[in-house]
């Protein structure tokens, strides 16, 4: 049986329910998968399956800095080649990052404790989402000895600060990389030289069986659409409140969920009181995935107004719950959703056509809601099924893939 570890920032998360998709869909097909996360061990948790993935993950940072400081110690005792090694990388990438040497320097201890812990546990390739710190920790595991590595970049984060975090670095030292949609893979491309494009691999976010196998349920009379996402500036949430003032001022009929919580919370529950849309507005707070099925399934249509984006994953789950979708063109989003056929995309950042595209979806009649959301079911049916992904990564993690760099 292979074994492969994952190595995430923060694990579980309310927002990671994709991961943990990724590690089961894996874990179906007989590879055996150890979690490893930087933190998270103490974080609230909505769902019952979030909770028994936290019992099932070692955390790097649990026990703080003797544990870090002892990793250090029996690392440098032991590979003391490799540990000058792996110090003189994590100077270079503090040179143009926007963290001091003080940071790297704790990646490179959180490195020697995850080195440790590899090595124990005699895995054969260590994985990471996302191209942030938990990348930069696993490719000082690898200069420390440890197995080869891979991750999975998702953005927009990882593409706005791609010098700043040495994304072009991790590209090469990786064995592999994985965007979740072609636009990821073209932003990839940018960060590092033609020879190194066919490291890029395409591998989507993906739905299990059971989210797919949901029974039909017609797209509610009622006028209401929901927005679910991270209530922070590249949602576009300000830009939706501001659409849902001009329906509201002309007399359009309507509700609208916010389902999330965020930094951006306090600003549009103002926006929403100059409005006076408190009683067509509703905003959440964090709720479980249940909760978030719930919520889409009791609306028409999911909006979600992005101004920058990976492939969002919410936006897979309403079309497999046979929703429409509207949203706008920008990264991976119209990869996945054909307007007019799915739902309706708009330009980032126009109200008016925000406004008008949520119009249109109130006054679309019950067939073209239920046409939509069949056609949207059947799509992300295909594209995004997670058992059919998980089949790409085991590829991609047998050992005659993973050669040295």
């Amino acid at each position: 049986m292979m074994r492969i570890a994952y190595l995430i920032n923060q694990y579980p998360m309310i927002s990671h329910t994709f991961i943990r998709r990724e590690i089961l869909a894996l874990e179906r097909q007989k590879v055996e998968v150890v979690r490893f996360a930087l933190r998270g061990w103490n974080s609230e948790l909505a769902d019952e399956e979030d909770r028994i993935e936290r019992e099932r993950t070692q955390y790097v940072l649990r026990e703080g800095l003797p544990a870090l400081l002892l990793a250090v110690i029996r690392m440098l005792l032991s590979r003391p080649a490799r540990f000058l090694k792996a110090l003189a990388l994590a100077y270079r990438m503090s040179r143009r990052a926007e963290r001091p040497l003080l940071v790297h320097l704790v990646y490179l201890a959180e490195a020697c404790r995850l080195g440790l812990w590899l090595r124990q546990a005699d895995v054969q390739h260590l994985h990471v989402h996302f191209g942030t710190n938990p990348a930069e920790v696993a490719m000082l595991a690898h200069v420390l000895g440890g197995p080869p590595w891979s991750f999975t970049v998702h953005g927009p984060e990882e593409f706005d600060k791609r010098e700043l975090i040495g994304l072009a670095e991790k590209i090469r030292r990786s064995q592999f990389v994985v965007a979740i949609s072609s636009y990821g893979r073209s932003q990839l491309y940018r960060c590092v030289e033609h020879a190194l494009w066919p490291k890029v691999h395409v591998v989507h976010c993906g739905l299990d069986a059971d989210y797919l196998a949901v029974p039909e349920t017609r797209p509610s009379g009622a006028r209401r659409l929901v927005c679910v996402g991270r209530l922070c500036e590249q949602k576009g949430q300000l830009l939706l409140v501001e659409a849902a003032r001009r329906l509201f001022e002309q007399g359009v009929d309507f509700e609208l969920v916010l389902a999330g919580d965020g930094e951006m919370r306090e600003e549009i529950e103002a926006l929403l009181a100059q409005a006076k849309l408190q009683e067509r507005v509703r905003v959440t707070g964090w709720i479980s995935g249940k909760q978030v099925r719930d919520e889409i399934l009791a609306a028409r249509a999911l909006v979600l107004p992005s101004f920058a984006e990976g492939l969002p994953v919410v936006i897979m789950e309403a079309m497999a719950l046979r929703r429409p979708i509207i949203s706008t063109y920008i990264a991976g989003i119209p990869e996945l959703v054909q307007s007019g056929e799915h739902g309706w995309l708009i330009p980032a950042g126009d109200v008016a056509a925000l406004a008008d595209a949520m119009q249109a979806c109130l006054d679309a009649s019950p067939e073209v809601l239920e046409q939509m959301g069949e056609a949207g079911r059947e799509r992300v049916s295909v594209r995004h099924h997670a058992g059919a992904e998980a089949t790409k990564l085991v590829i991609l993690f047998e050992p005659t893939n993973n050669r040295e760099c």
